[in-house]
């Protein structure tokens, strides 16, 4: 049975990290000397009594996980820190719906992006900064981090591992699970720290560099401004977020291995790299030329709006610098495609990775090369290594239910009187984790902001089935996981 008491002892631990954070961000508002200060101070002290509550609870417990534990822990960990997340703002005022608080909490942890918040300019900066964080922690895993930073506080670590990670295949650079976590985490502190000092030197003041930095590298898509990069106006800060959001949407692995041992050659031989490029290169030519036929814009206009669209949709960052609802229809349909498809496995992206898309286009042309051999052994390989068929009937499970999953949310929004184009939109975006869908808004004269309660509670939980690769979390509703044996 699961072992609930060795999960309410590895959850407390982890309520001091949030308190940690908490407290940084109060930091923040004693700098700008401004009103939230209470709000962080009553939140870091209730979080850090739970904490203190659990591990009371869990004090007898052993650390030996079993890979049942791991699914519900990990789970948990995310429901969790959602719930505590929200209390800055409630506490505070910011938000007064529980229902609210709670979207715009599970919006930031999974990278989503989609915001109940209408007016954002009217926050206090603690607040601003709590919003980022959420996404930059969310960004590779909560549970990630904490391997990093602290893996005796994580028992079985690698089952934890295993239900949080995103991709079909997990490459292994140590050993160590805790090593290669703090490998990872350097790429993308680096990563972080160069977009935030590229965004200031490019005219950004520091504080809205460190916030768009965080949310660029994670692609969560948070702004501190209503019109996001529009509000800057700079083409130089247009294409920095292009470069970073390219960037965070390459497996971080890779990332490792091109950057510090420079092997670049690893890059361009990966066949999920290869798509991904491939997908945006042609991507961006396509609506590029759309935009300067049908929208009349010159190639300047067309090429910038044009790029940061394409990529910000295939990252599942969701940010924007134009007003894409006046676009062509079939533009909103490439970038549906983009938000469908994802970015890279093992980056901090949703959907549904580049990589499945190359196995998927590898089994079917097995398939028609089958039907004129019958008696050919034709395996799948990505990157010169064979995929089990184990993996491949996990791939197109995934495939089938994430597709569903998609459809299921479009056919509640529609029965709850949602027009058929944000219905579409709310599903891609919630369940790709993209946030912002097609349009400024979530779709014409439309806010997140006026969904009934009970469709924000399920937007929320789709974003979180969405983030942690669905498995994870379905496996928990079946039978089979609450047997004894």
């Amino acid at each position: 049975m699961v072992d609930f008491r060795l999960i309410s002892k590895i959850i407390g631990s982890l309520l001091f990290l949030l308190g940690m954070l908490m407290t940084g961000c109060g930091l923040i508002s004693v700098y700008y000397r401004e009103d939230d200060i209470m709000a962080f101070v009553l939140s870091t002290l209730f979080t850090v009594c739970c904490g203190m509550v659990m591990k009371y609870f869990g004090r007898h417990a052993d650390n030996d996980m079993s890979r049942r534990d791991a699914f519900l822990l990990v789970a948990l960990i995310w429901v969790v820190f959602s719930l505590l997340g929200m209390l800055p703002f409630l506490i505070g005022g910011y938000l007064t719906n529980v229902f609210d608080a709670f979207f715009e909490t599970m919006s930031g942890f999974t990278t989503t992006g989609a915001t109940i918040i209408d007016d954002v300019e009217r926050l206090p900066h603690g607040i601003l900064f709590w919003r980022s964080l959420t996404q930059w922690i969310g960004g590779l895993g909560i549970v990630f981090l904490t391997i990093a930073l602290l893996p005796s506080m994580v028992g079985g670590s690698v089952k934890v591992f295993a239900a949080e990670a995103t991709g079909p295949m997990r490459a292994k650079m140590h050993p160590r699970l805790s090593t290669t976590a703090k490998w990872i985490w350097s790429v993308y502190l680096a990563l972080t720290i160069a977009c935030g000092v590229s965004y200031w030197a490019a005219g950004m003041p520091w504080f809205d560099a460190a916030n768009y930095a965080m949310s660029t590298t994670s692609t969560g898509g948070f702004s501190t401004h209503n019109s996001s990069t529009v509000y800057f106006a700079s083409a130089t800060i247009d294409y920095l977020s292009v470069l970073f959001q390219f960037l965070a949407g390459i497996n971080f692995t890779l990332l490792y291995v091109v950057v510090f041992k420079w092997r670049m050659r690893d890059l361009l031989r990966n066949s999920e790299f290869r798509l991904y490029l491939t997908l945006i290169v042609a991507a961006t030519v396509v609506v590029v030329w759309m935009l300067m036929t049908y929208n009349g814009y010159g190639l300047d206009r067309a090429l910038r709006t044009g790029l940061f669209q394409v990529v910000s949709f295939a990252t599942t960052t969701g940010m924007f610098n134009d007003d894409v609802s006046m676009w062509p229809w079939l533009s909103w349909m490439i970038l549906a495609m983009l938000a469908f498809i994802g970015a890279c496995s093992g980056s901090t992206t949703g959907g549904l990775k580049c990589v499945r898309v190359v196995m998927l286009f590898k089994v079917l042309r097995n398939e028609f090369r089958r039907s004129l051999h019958p008696n050919a052994v034709l395996p799948v390989k990505i990157n010169g290594q064979p995929v089990g068929g184990g993996r491949l009937v996990t791939l197109l499970a995934f495939t089938t239910i994430y597709t569903l999953m998609m459809l299921l949310a479009t056919g509640v929004m529609i029965l709850a009187d949602v027009d058929v184009v944000n219905a579409i939109t709310i599903g891609l975006s919630c369940v790709s984790n993209i946030g912002p869908s097609l349009t400024t808004g979530i779709g014409p004269e439309m806010s997140w902001s006026e969904l009934a309660d009970p469709l924000k509670l399920l937007l929320a939980a789709l974003m979180l089935i969405g983030r942690l690769e669905i498995m994870s979390v379905l496996v928990l509703f079946t039978r089979a996981y609450w047997k004894d044996n």
